[in-house]
C-alpha cells in the first residue's frame, strides 16, 4: 500500500510517497481501506514540527479518514469487514491502508460519501466541544466565530444555527463574507478593519444591540483574540482553539474580573484519548444533524494522495473555505 511519509520535519513539499507493507490489526484494532482523509491545520503543524505532540520519525501524517474495514483484530466485536467507518487518530491517516483502535472508529451513516465523512470529524468535534463543553453555549445565545470560513469556523457556525443560536462570523477579508453567510452566519464581522481593537467591538455591539457576544470561539489568537475580549457580553466566555494568526496572546487577569468573563482552552486530542465515549456521543449527534440537513461537510477541494503538499498549501495560504480532503 502507498502512504505519505515524512522522514524529517519540514515543509509539506519534503514529503515522499512510499510503498509499505499492509498493516495488520492487533487486539482491539481494525484495518481500514482508506477512501478519503481530511486535511487540517494541525496536520500542517505536525509536518513542520510545530505541533505540541511530535511523532517519532519517520511518520505518516494525517488525523482522520473514512473507509471500509478490511479485517478485525482479536477481541473485536461490533465491527466486521465491509463496515463503513470514519476514524480519528494522532497521526497515520494519509495512507491507503490504516489500523485504528475501535474506540477511534465511528460508524458512517448510510449513503454518506467518504469525502464528507472524512471532513466531519476533527473540525466538527472541535467545534462541538468548544461550543458546548468549554463554552457552555445555550440556545438563544450569540456566538462570535473567528476564522469563520476555516474548517472549525464553518463547523461552529453551522452548529450554532442548528442548536438555536445567533452566529457572528469574523472574516479576514470581505471576499469571504458570502461563504460565511452560506454557512448560516447572521452577521458578518470584518476583521480587516483598520482599527481592529475598537472596530471589532463596534461591529459586534451593532449586531447585538450593544450587549456583546455571549461566546467567542477563537482558532486565531493574535490581534483578533485581543479585540474579541473587548466584544464579550457580561459573563461572556471565550474559548481558545488555536493560534492560526501566529501570535499567542497574553491575558490580563484584571480584565476577567472587571467584566466577569471567562477564558478556557480546548485541546481536542485529549477528548479523543481521555473520553472516547463522549466523543462517540458527540459524533453520533453530528451525523444525526447532518442527516436532518442541518449540517454539511463543506468540502471545498479534493486532491489525490501524492498531492498532499498542494492540499496543505491551500490551508497555509489561508485560502481554505471549509475543508480540504485527500481521496485515495
Amino acid at each position: 500500500m502507498r502512504a505519505v511519509m515524512m522522514e524529517a520535519f519540514g515543509a509539506p513539499e519534503t514529503a515522499v510517497v512510499r510503498e509499505l507493507p499492509s498493516p495488520t490489526p492487533g487486539p482491539g484494532q481494525v484495518a481500514i481501506r482508506t477512501r478519503a482523509a481530511g486535511v487540517n491545520y494541525p496536520d500542517l503543524l505536525v509536518v513542520e514540527g510545530r505541533y505540541q505532540h511530535k511523532p517519532p520519525l519517520p511518520f505518516i501524517p494525517g488525523k482522520e479518514l473514512a473507509g471500509e474495514i478490511t479485517a478485525v483484530g482479536a477481541g473485536v466485536t461490533g465491527w466486521k469487514p465491509g463496515d463503513r467507518v470514519m476514524a480519528q487518530m494522532e497521526y497515520g491517516a494519509f495512507a491507503e491502508e490504516v489500523v485504528a483502535g475501535i474506540d477511534q472508529c465511528f460508524a458512517m451513516p448510510d449513503g454518506m460519501a467518504f469525502a464528507d465523512a472524512a471532513a466531519m470529524g476533527l473540525v466538527y468535534q472541535t467545534a462541538w466541544f468548544a461550543l458546548l463543553d468549554r463554552g457552555g453555549f445555550k440556545p438563544g445565545e450569540t456566538v462570535l466565530v473567528l476564522g469563520a470560513t476555516g474548517g472549525v469556523g464553518m463547523a461552529t457556525i453551522q452548529l450554532v444555527k442548528a442548536l438555536g443560536g445567533t452566529a457572528l462570523a469574523g472574516v479576514s477579508t470581505m471576499s469571504k463574507a458570502d461563504a460565511a453567510r452560506q454557512a448560516g452566519a447572521d452577521h458578518i464581522i470584518d476583521l480587516s478593519v483598520e482599527n481592529l481593537r475598537d472596530g471589532l467591538r463596534d461591529q459586534v455591539h451593532a449586531a447585538t444591540g450593544g450587549t456583546g457576544a455571549d461566546v467567542c470561539i477563537d482558532p486565531l489568537g493574535g490581534d483578533p483574540f485581543d479585540a474579541a475580549m473587548r466584544a464579550l457580553a457580561w459573563c461572556g466566555r471565550i474559548v481558545v482553539v488555536g493560534f492560526a494568526a501566529g501570535r499567542i496572546p497574553v491575558i490580563k487577569a484584571n480584565y476577567l474580573l472587571v467584566k466577569n468573563i471567562a477564558v478556557t482552552g480546548l485541546q481536542w486530542s485529549d477528548y479523543r484519548d481521555r473520553t472516547p465515549e463522549r466523543m462517540a456521543e458527540a459524533q453520533a449527534e453530528i451525523f444525526r444533524l447532518h442527516a436532518e440537513g442541518k449540517l454539511s461537510a463543506n468540502v471545498m477541494a479534493t486532491f489525490p494522495l501524492d498531492r498532499m503538499a498542494e492540499a496543505m498549501a491551500v490551508i497555509s495560504d489561508r485560502k481554505v473555505v471549509g475543508k480540504v480532503v485527500l481521496e485515495m
